[in-house]
Protein backbone atom coordinates (compact mmCIF):
# COMPACT_ATOMS: atom_id res chain seq x y z
CA UNK A 1 0.00 0.00 0.00
CA UNK A 2 1.40 3.37 -0.99
CA UNK A 3 2.36 5.74 1.79
CA UNK A 4 -0.28 8.31 0.85
CA UNK A 5 -3.09 5.73 0.90
CA UNK A 6 -1.86 4.38 4.23
CA UNK A 7 -1.84 7.90 5.65
CA UNK A 8 -5.41 8.53 4.49
CA UNK A 9 -6.54 5.20 5.96
CA UNK A 10 -4.92 6.02 9.31
CA UNK A 11 -6.43 9.50 9.24
CA UNK A 12 -9.90 8.07 8.60
CA UNK A 13 -9.46 5.58 11.44
CA UNK A 14 -8.27 8.37 13.76
CA UNK A 15 -11.32 10.49 12.96
CA UNK A 16 -13.59 7.51 13.63
CA UNK A 17 -11.89 6.93 16.99
CA UNK A 18 -12.50 10.56 17.94
CA UNK A 19 -16.16 10.25 16.89
CA UNK A 20 -16.35 7.01 18.86
CA UNK A 21 -15.09 8.66 22.02
CA UNK A 22 -17.57 11.51 21.55
CA UNK A 23 -20.42 9.05 21.06
CA UNK A 24 -19.53 7.06 24.16
CA UNK A 25 -19.89 10.19 26.30
CA UNK A 26 -23.69 9.93 26.14
CA UNK A 27 -25.90 6.93 26.72
CA UNK A 28 -28.17 7.71 23.77
CA UNK A 29 -25.24 7.83 21.33
CA UNK A 30 -23.12 5.06 22.87
CA UNK A 31 -24.14 2.39 20.36
CA UNK A 32 -23.24 4.67 17.47
CA UNK A 33 -19.95 5.57 19.13
CA UNK A 34 -19.15 1.90 19.61
CA UNK A 35 -19.88 1.24 15.93
CA UNK A 36 -17.57 4.08 14.87
CA UNK A 37 -14.81 2.56 16.99
CA UNK A 38 -15.29 -0.89 15.46
CA UNK A 39 -15.20 0.48 11.90
CA UNK A 40 -12.11 2.54 12.70
CA UNK A 41 -10.32 -0.50 14.12
CA UNK A 42 -11.15 -2.61 11.05
CA UNK A 43 -9.72 0.12 8.80
CA UNK A 44 -6.61 0.36 10.99
CA UNK A 45 -6.00 -3.40 10.96
CA UNK A 46 -6.50 -3.77 7.21
CA UNK A 47 -4.26 -0.78 6.47
CA UNK A 48 -1.55 -2.14 8.77
CA UNK A 49 -1.64 -5.53 7.05
CA UNK A 50 -0.71 -3.76 3.81
CA UNK A 51 2.08 -1.71 5.39
CA UNK A 52 5.34 -2.06 3.39
CA UNK A 53 7.18 -3.50 6.42
CA UNK A 54 4.59 -6.27 6.99
CA UNK A 55 5.74 -9.44 5.24
CA UNK A 56 4.41 -12.36 7.31
CA UNK A 57 0.83 -12.00 6.11
CA UNK A 58 -0.22 -15.51 7.12
CA UNK A 59 1.13 -15.19 10.66
CA UNK A 60 -0.24 -11.68 11.12
CA UNK A 61 -3.64 -12.50 9.63
CA UNK A 62 -3.87 -15.64 11.75
CA UNK A 63 -3.10 -13.66 14.90
CA UNK A 64 -5.82 -11.15 14.01
CA UNK A 65 -8.39 -13.90 13.40
CA UNK A 66 -7.53 -15.78 16.59
CA UNK A 67 -7.59 -12.57 18.62
CA UNK A 68 -10.95 -11.58 17.14
CA UNK A 69 -12.46 -14.98 17.95
CA UNK A 70 -11.14 -14.93 21.53
CA UNK A 71 -12.40 -11.37 22.02
CA UNK A 72 -15.84 -12.22 20.63
CA UNK A 73 -16.09 -15.30 22.86
CA UNK A 74 -15.11 -13.32 25.95
CA UNK A 75 -17.56 -10.52 25.16
CA UNK A 76 -20.40 -13.00 24.59
CA UNK A 77 -19.79 -15.01 27.75
CA UNK A 78 -18.75 -12.43 30.32
CA UNK A 79 -21.36 -11.48 32.90
CA UNK A 80 -21.91 -7.79 33.62
CA UNK A 81 -20.69 -8.35 37.18
CA UNK A 82 -17.38 -9.55 35.73
CA UNK A 83 -17.02 -6.66 33.27
CA UNK A 84 -14.57 -4.71 35.50
CA UNK A 85 -12.35 -7.79 35.65
CA UNK A 86 -12.47 -8.17 31.87
CA UNK A 87 -11.55 -4.52 31.35
CA UNK A 88 -8.60 -4.84 33.74
CA UNK A 89 -7.45 -7.97 31.92
CA UNK A 90 -7.67 -6.21 28.54
CA UNK A 91 -5.57 -3.37 29.91
CA UNK A 92 -2.93 -5.95 30.86
CA UNK A 93 -2.86 -7.14 27.24
CA UNK A 94 -2.15 -3.60 26.05
CA UNK A 95 0.69 -3.26 28.54
CA UNK A 96 2.19 -6.62 27.63
CA UNK A 97 1.97 -5.80 23.93
CA UNK A 98 3.80 -2.51 24.53
CA UNK A 99 6.59 -4.35 26.35
CA UNK A 100 7.01 -7.00 23.67
CA UNK A 101 6.85 -4.51 20.80
CA UNK A 102 9.33 -2.22 22.53
CA UNK A 103 11.88 -4.96 23.12
CA UNK A 104 11.50 -6.37 19.60
CA UNK A 105 11.84 -2.88 18.09
CA UNK A 106 15.04 -2.37 20.06
CA UNK A 107 16.48 -5.64 18.78
CA UNK A 108 15.44 -4.87 15.19
CA UNK A 109 14.80 -1.14 14.63
CA UNK A 110 14.47 -1.63 10.87
CA UNK A 111 17.07 0.98 10.03
CA UNK A 112 20.39 2.24 11.27
CA UNK A 113 20.10 5.28 13.55
CA UNK A 114 22.85 7.59 14.73
CA UNK A 115 23.32 10.70 16.82
CA UNK A 116 20.31 12.54 18.18
CA UNK A 117 17.94 10.36 16.16
CA UNK A 118 19.30 7.27 17.92
CA UNK A 119 19.00 8.87 21.36
CA UNK A 120 15.40 9.92 20.79
CA UNK A 121 14.48 6.47 19.50
CA UNK A 122 16.10 4.80 22.52
CA UNK A 123 14.13 7.04 24.90
CA UNK A 124 10.91 6.24 23.04
CA UNK A 125 11.59 2.53 23.51
CA UNK A 126 12.42 3.09 27.17
CA UNK A 127 9.18 5.01 27.83
CA UNK A 128 7.09 2.47 25.92
CA UNK A 129 8.48 -0.53 27.81
CA UNK A 130 8.39 1.18 31.22
CA UNK A 131 4.77 2.33 30.96
CA UNK A 132 3.77 -0.97 29.39
CA UNK A 133 5.34 -3.03 32.19
CA UNK A 134 3.66 -0.96 34.90
CA UNK A 135 0.33 -1.25 33.07
CA UNK A 136 0.69 -5.01 32.56
CA UNK A 137 1.46 -6.05 36.13
CA UNK A 138 -0.76 -3.38 37.70
CA UNK A 139 -3.70 -4.55 35.58
CA UNK A 140 -3.11 -8.19 36.52
CA UNK A 141 -3.22 -7.27 40.21
CA UNK A 142 -6.34 -5.15 39.66
CA UNK A 143 -7.96 -8.10 37.86
CA UNK A 144 -7.09 -10.40 40.77
CA UNK A 145 -8.48 -7.94 43.33
CA UNK A 146 -11.71 -7.42 41.41
CA UNK A 147 -12.07 -11.18 40.97
CA UNK A 148 -11.49 -11.80 44.67
CA UNK A 149 -8.35 -13.87 44.15
CA UNK A 150 -6.37 -11.22 46.04
CA UNK A 151 -7.63 -9.41 49.12
CA UNK A 152 -9.12 -5.96 48.52
CA UNK A 153 -7.26 -4.60 51.56
CA UNK A 154 -4.24 -2.47 50.68
CA UNK A 155 -0.81 -3.98 51.26
CA UNK A 156 1.24 -1.29 52.95
CA UNK A 157 4.89 -2.21 53.26
CA UNK A 158 7.12 -0.23 55.64
CA UNK A 159 8.67 2.71 53.82
CA UNK A 160 6.54 2.04 50.75
CA UNK A 161 6.88 5.59 49.41
CA UNK A 162 10.67 5.40 49.60
CA UNK A 163 10.48 2.03 47.89
CA UNK A 164 8.38 3.52 45.08
CA UNK A 165 10.80 6.43 44.76
CA UNK A 166 13.77 4.07 44.61
CA UNK A 167 12.15 2.07 41.81
CA UNK A 168 11.30 5.22 39.84
CA UNK A 169 14.87 6.46 40.22
CA UNK A 170 16.09 3.03 39.13
CA UNK A 171 13.96 3.19 35.99
CA UNK A 172 15.26 6.65 35.16
CA UNK A 173 18.84 5.87 36.13
CA UNK A 174 19.15 2.77 33.96
CA UNK A 175 18.18 4.87 30.95
CA UNK A 176 21.56 6.65 31.16
CA UNK A 177 23.79 3.68 30.25
CA UNK A 178 21.12 2.24 27.92
CA UNK A 179 20.57 5.25 25.67
CA UNK A 180 23.93 5.40 23.81
CA UNK A 181 24.14 1.64 23.23
CA UNK A 182 23.06 -0.17 20.07
CA UNK A 183 21.31 -3.56 20.06
CA UNK A 184 21.92 -5.97 21.56
CA UNK A 185 24.45 -4.36 23.92
CA UNK A 186 21.82 -2.51 25.99
CA UNK A 187 19.39 -5.42 26.29
CA UNK A 188 20.50 -6.22 29.85
CA UNK A 189 19.66 -2.68 30.98
CA UNK A 190 16.31 -2.80 29.17
CA UNK A 191 15.32 -6.11 30.74
CA UNK A 192 16.45 -4.96 34.19
CA UNK A 193 14.32 -1.84 33.86
CA UNK A 194 11.38 -3.97 32.70
CA UNK A 195 11.67 -6.08 35.85
CA UNK A 196 11.77 -2.99 38.08
CA UNK A 197 8.79 -1.40 36.32
CA UNK A 198 6.85 -4.65 36.63
CA UNK A 199 7.48 -4.77 40.38
CA UNK A 200 6.49 -1.11 40.65
CA UNK A 201 3.17 -1.85 38.91
CA UNK A 202 2.45 -4.69 41.33
CA UNK A 203 3.38 -2.64 44.39
CA UNK A 204 1.38 0.42 43.35
CA UNK A 205 -1.88 -1.48 42.87
CA UNK A 206 -1.39 -3.81 45.84
CA UNK A 207 -1.22 -0.70 48.04
CA UNK A 208 -4.62 0.53 46.80
CA UNK A 209 -7.76 -0.60 48.63
CA UNK A 210 -10.71 -2.31 47.00
CA UNK A 211 -12.92 0.75 47.46
CA UNK A 212 -10.72 2.62 45.00
CA UNK A 213 -10.78 -0.04 42.29
CA UNK A 214 -13.07 2.00 39.96
CA UNK A 215 -10.46 4.77 39.90
CA UNK A 216 -7.65 2.24 39.48
CA UNK A 217 -9.38 0.71 36.43
CA UNK A 218 -9.70 4.20 34.95
CA UNK A 219 -6.07 5.00 35.72
CA UNK A 220 -4.87 1.77 34.14
CA UNK A 221 -6.93 2.67 31.10
CA UNK A 222 -5.00 5.94 30.96
CA UNK A 223 -1.67 4.12 31.38
CA UNK A 224 -2.50 1.78 28.50
CA UNK A 225 -3.22 4.80 26.32
CA UNK A 226 0.09 6.46 27.10
CA UNK A 227 1.87 3.15 26.44
CA UNK A 228 0.21 3.01 23.02
CA UNK A 229 1.16 6.63 22.32
CA UNK A 230 4.78 5.92 23.26
CA UNK A 231 4.71 2.92 20.91
CA UNK A 232 3.35 5.20 18.19
CA UNK A 233 6.33 7.54 18.48
CA UNK A 234 8.67 4.58 18.59
CA UNK A 235 7.16 3.03 15.44
CA UNK A 236 6.50 6.37 13.70
CA UNK A 237 2.84 5.41 13.54
CA UNK A 238 0.52 8.43 13.63
CA UNK A 239 -2.60 6.35 14.32
CA UNK A 240 -1.09 4.81 17.46
CA UNK A 241 -0.13 8.28 18.66
CA UNK A 242 -3.67 9.60 18.09
CA UNK A 243 -5.36 6.58 19.65
CA UNK A 244 -2.99 6.46 22.60
CA UNK A 245 -3.39 10.17 23.30
CA UNK A 246 -7.19 9.85 23.17
CA UNK A 247 -7.27 6.89 25.54
CA UNK A 248 -4.59 8.29 27.84
CA UNK A 249 -6.10 11.74 28.21
CA UNK A 250 -9.71 10.54 28.50
CA UNK A 251 -8.71 7.99 31.13
CA UNK A 252 -6.84 10.63 33.10
CA UNK A 253 -9.79 13.04 32.93
CA UNK A 254 -12.22 10.32 34.01
CA UNK A 255 -9.96 9.40 36.93
CA UNK A 256 -9.90 13.06 37.99
CA UNK A 257 -13.70 13.30 37.78
CA UNK A 258 -14.12 10.15 39.88
CA UNK A 259 -11.66 11.40 42.49
CA UNK A 260 -13.58 14.66 42.66
CA UNK A 261 -16.74 12.61 43.26
CA UNK A 262 -15.00 11.03 46.27
CA UNK A 263 -13.51 14.33 47.48
CA UNK A 264 -10.02 12.92 47.10
CA UNK A 265 -7.00 13.52 44.90
CA UNK A 266 -5.32 11.18 42.46
CA UNK A 267 -2.26 11.17 44.69
CA UNK A 268 -4.34 10.17 47.69
CA UNK A 269 -5.82 7.25 45.76
CA UNK A 270 -2.50 6.01 44.41
CA UNK A 271 -0.41 6.53 47.53
CA UNK A 272 -2.94 6.85 50.36
CA UNK A 273 -3.54 3.19 51.21
CA UNK A 274 -7.23 3.90 51.75
CA UNK A 275 -9.00 1.19 53.76
CA UNK A 276 -5.90 -0.22 55.43
CA UNK A 277 -7.28 0.28 58.92
CA UNK A 278 -10.40 1.76 60.47
CA UNK A 279 -10.19 5.42 61.42
CA UNK A 280 -10.35 6.00 65.15
CA UNK A 281 -13.66 7.55 66.16
CA UNK A 282 -13.65 11.08 67.47
CA UNK A 283 -16.15 13.15 69.38
CA UNK A 284 -19.27 11.91 71.13
CA UNK A 285 -20.64 8.54 70.02
CA UNK A 286 -23.91 8.80 68.13
CA UNK A 287 -26.93 6.67 68.94
CA UNK A 288 -27.67 4.27 66.15
CA UNK A 289 -31.37 3.72 66.68
CA UNK A 290 -33.12 0.56 65.57
CA UNK A 291 -33.36 -1.26 62.29
CA UNK A 292 -36.85 -1.26 60.77
CA UNK A 293 -37.36 -4.25 58.48
CA UNK A 294 -40.19 -4.15 55.95
CA UNK A 295 -42.00 -7.01 54.25
CA UNK A 296 -42.87 -7.22 50.58
CA UNK A 297 -46.61 -6.55 50.95
CA UNK A 298 -46.04 -3.51 53.16
CA UNK A 299 -43.50 -2.18 50.68
CA UNK A 300 -45.98 -2.73 47.84
CA UNK A 301 -48.53 -0.63 49.71
CA UNK A 302 -45.91 2.06 50.27
CA UNK A 303 -45.02 2.13 46.58
CA UNK A 304 -48.67 2.14 45.57
CA UNK A 305 -49.24 5.32 47.60
CA UNK A 306 -46.16 7.07 46.18
CA UNK A 307 -46.24 9.46 43.26
CA UNK A 308 -42.49 10.06 42.82
CA UNK A 309 -39.91 7.29 43.13
CA UNK A 310 -36.12 7.39 42.78
CA UNK A 311 -34.04 4.23 42.41
CA UNK A 312 -30.37 4.23 43.45
CA UNK A 313 -28.58 1.18 42.01
CA UNK A 314 -25.30 -0.15 43.36
CA UNK A 315 -22.97 -3.09 42.99
CA UNK A 316 -25.45 -5.32 44.84
CA UNK A 317 -27.83 -4.93 41.91
CA UNK A 318 -25.09 -6.10 39.56
CA UNK A 319 -24.19 -9.10 41.73
CA UNK A 320 -27.84 -10.19 41.95
CA UNK A 321 -28.41 -9.46 38.24
CA UNK A 322 -31.52 -7.61 39.25
CA UNK A 323 -31.54 -4.99 36.48
CA UNK A 324 -34.31 -6.69 34.48
CA UNK A 325 -36.54 -6.97 37.54
CA UNK A 326 -35.82 -3.31 38.28
CA UNK A 327 -36.85 -2.44 34.73
CA UNK A 328 -40.11 -4.40 35.16
CA UNK A 329 -40.76 -2.47 38.38
CA UNK A 330 -40.04 0.82 36.64
CA UNK A 331 -42.35 0.06 33.73
CA UNK A 332 -45.17 -1.07 36.04
CA UNK A 333 -44.92 2.10 38.13
CA UNK A 334 -44.91 4.26 34.99
CA UNK A 335 -48.03 2.48 33.75
CA UNK A 336 -49.66 3.51 37.01
CA UNK A 337 -48.78 7.14 36.36
CA UNK A 338 -45.90 7.40 38.81
CA UNK A 339 -42.71 9.34 38.17
CA UNK A 340 -39.72 7.01 38.34
CA UNK A 341 -36.11 8.11 37.94
CA UNK A 342 -32.67 6.66 38.60
CA UNK A 343 -29.89 8.39 40.55
CA UNK A 344 -26.36 7.38 39.54
CA UNK A 345 -23.31 8.15 41.64
CA UNK A 346 -20.05 8.55 39.65
CA UNK A 347 -18.33 5.72 41.54
CA UNK A 348 -21.26 3.31 41.87
CA UNK A 349 -20.24 -0.25 41.04
CA UNK A 350 -16.76 -1.47 40.17
CA UNK A 351 -16.27 0.34 36.88
CA UNK A 352 -16.93 3.85 35.53
CA UNK A 353 -20.46 3.82 34.11
CA UNK A 354 -21.13 0.33 35.49
CA UNK A 355 -24.71 1.10 36.53
CA UNK A 356 -25.50 2.93 33.29
CA UNK A 357 -24.46 -0.11 31.28
CA UNK A 358 -26.55 -2.46 33.40
CA UNK A 359 -29.66 -0.28 33.08
CA UNK A 360 -29.16 0.15 29.34
CA UNK A 361 -28.80 -3.63 29.01
CA UNK A 362 -32.17 -4.05 30.74
CA UNK A 363 -33.82 -1.49 28.45
CA UNK A 364 -34.24 1.39 30.91
CA UNK A 365 -34.68 4.68 29.04
CA UNK A 366 -31.61 6.91 29.35
CA UNK A 367 -33.94 9.90 29.78
CA UNK A 368 -34.80 8.88 33.36
CA UNK A 369 -31.20 8.02 34.34
CA UNK A 370 -29.72 11.07 36.07
CA UNK A 371 -26.31 11.84 37.53
CA UNK A 372 -25.83 12.81 41.17
CA UNK A 373 -25.63 16.56 40.54
CA UNK A 374 -28.81 16.47 38.48
CA UNK A 375 -31.00 14.80 41.09
CA UNK A 376 -29.58 15.49 44.54
CA UNK A 377 -31.75 18.57 45.09
CA UNK A 378 -34.92 16.58 44.27
CA UNK A 379 -34.79 14.10 47.16
CA UNK A 380 -36.75 16.31 49.61
CA UNK A 381 -39.64 16.20 47.11
CA UNK A 382 -39.45 12.43 46.57
CA UNK A 383 -41.93 10.05 48.17
CA UNK A 384 -39.90 6.81 48.06
CA UNK A 385 -36.26 6.05 47.34
CA UNK A 386 -35.24 2.46 46.64
CA UNK A 387 -31.54 1.88 47.34
CA UNK A 388 -30.64 -1.39 45.61
CA UNK A 389 -27.33 -2.80 46.71
CA UNK A 390 -25.64 0.57 47.28
CA UNK A 391 -23.98 1.58 50.53
CA UNK A 392 -21.11 4.09 50.69
CA UNK A 393 -22.61 6.37 48.04
CA UNK A 394 -25.71 6.97 50.22
CA UNK A 395 -23.93 7.22 53.56
CA UNK A 396 -24.91 10.39 55.50
CA UNK A 397 -21.76 9.96 57.58
CA UNK A 398 -19.89 11.44 54.65
CA UNK A 399 -21.43 14.77 55.65
CA UNK A 400 -21.75 14.45 59.43
CA UNK A 401 -18.99 12.19 60.76
CA UNK A 402 -15.55 13.82 60.61
CA UNK A 403 -13.96 10.55 61.81
CA UNK A 404 -15.27 8.62 58.82
CA UNK A 405 -12.75 7.75 56.07
CA UNK A 406 -15.34 8.90 53.50
CA UNK A 407 -15.99 12.23 55.23
CA UNK A 408 -16.35 14.97 52.62
CA UNK A 409 -17.22 12.58 49.83
CA UNK A 410 -20.22 13.86 47.83
CA UNK A 411 -23.07 11.37 48.25
CA UNK A 412 -26.67 10.93 47.14
CA UNK A 413 -28.77 12.51 49.91
CA UNK A 414 -31.47 9.85 49.89
CA UNK A 415 -32.26 10.34 53.59
CA UNK A 416 -33.94 13.64 52.71
CA UNK A 417 -36.78 11.79 50.97
CA UNK A 418 -40.04 11.04 52.77
CA UNK A 419 -39.15 7.35 52.92
CA UNK A 420 -36.12 5.29 51.96
CA UNK A 421 -36.02 1.55 51.40
CA UNK A 422 -32.63 -0.18 51.38
CA UNK A 423 -32.42 -3.58 49.67
CA UNK A 424 -29.58 -5.66 51.14
CA UNK A 425 -28.80 -9.26 51.92
CA UNK A 426 -27.69 -8.34 55.43
CA UNK A 427 -26.17 -5.58 57.52
CA UNK A 428 -22.66 -5.78 56.08
CA UNK A 429 -20.70 -2.60 55.45
CA UNK A 430 -19.85 -1.28 51.99
CA UNK A 431 -16.56 -1.50 50.13
CA UNK A 432 -15.13 1.32 52.22
CA UNK A 433 -15.72 -0.78 55.35
CA UNK A 434 -17.66 1.89 57.29
CA UNK A 435 -21.06 1.66 58.95
CA UNK A 436 -23.99 3.46 57.35
CA UNK A 437 -26.18 5.59 59.67
CA UNK A 438 -28.87 5.62 56.97
CA UNK A 439 -29.94 2.14 58.04
CA UNK A 440 -30.98 3.44 61.47
CA UNK A 441 -32.90 6.56 60.43
CA UNK A 442 -36.60 6.80 61.30
CA UNK A 443 -37.71 7.22 57.69
CA UNK A 444 -35.68 4.23 56.49
CA UNK A 445 -36.74 0.58 56.21
CA UNK A 446 -34.59 -2.45 55.37
CA UNK A 447 -35.92 -4.88 52.75
CA UNK A 448 -33.68 -7.91 53.30
CA UNK A 449 -32.97 -10.55 50.69
CA UNK A 450 -31.45 -11.12 47.28
CA UNK A 451 -32.06 -8.00 45.19
CA UNK A 452 -33.37 -9.87 42.17
CA UNK A 453 -35.76 -12.08 44.14
CA UNK A 454 -36.86 -9.11 46.25
CA UNK A 455 -37.66 -6.95 43.22
CA UNK A 456 -39.44 -9.78 41.45
CA UNK A 457 -41.57 -10.38 44.55
CA UNK A 458 -42.31 -6.65 44.75
CA UNK A 459 -43.41 -6.55 41.09
CA UNK A 460 -45.68 -9.56 41.68
CA UNK A 461 -47.21 -7.92 44.74
CA UNK A 462 -47.80 -4.66 42.87
CA UNK A 463 -49.49 -6.48 40.00
CA UNK A 464 -51.66 -8.38 42.47
CA UNK A 465 -52.76 -5.18 44.21
CA UNK A 466 -53.47 -3.58 40.84
CA UNK A 467 -55.62 -6.53 39.77
CA UNK A 468 -57.50 -6.42 43.05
Amino acid sequence: MESSILTVAYLAAGVLFILSLGGLSRQDTARRGNLFGMIGMVIAIVATLFHPRVEAFGLTGGAVIVGALVGAALAARVAMTAMPELVAMLHSFVGLAAVLVGISTYLDPGKELHGAEHVVHQLEIWADVAIGAITFTGSVVAWAKLRGSVSGKPLLLPGRHLLNLAMVLGILGLAVPFTPLHAPDGLTFLLAMTAIASILGIHLVMAIGGADMPVVVSLLNSYSGWAAAAAGFMLENDLLIITGALVGSSGAILSYIMCEAMNRSIWNVVFGGFGAAPVAPSGEPQEQGEIQPIECDDLADCVADAESIVIVPGYGMAVARAQNAVHDFTRLCQEQGKTVRFAIHPVAGRLPGHMNVLLAEAGVSYEIVLEMDEINDDFPHTDVVLVIGANDIVNPGAETDASSPIYGMPVLKVWQAKKTIVLKRGMGSGYAGVENPLFFKENNHMYFGDARASMEALVTALRGSKAA
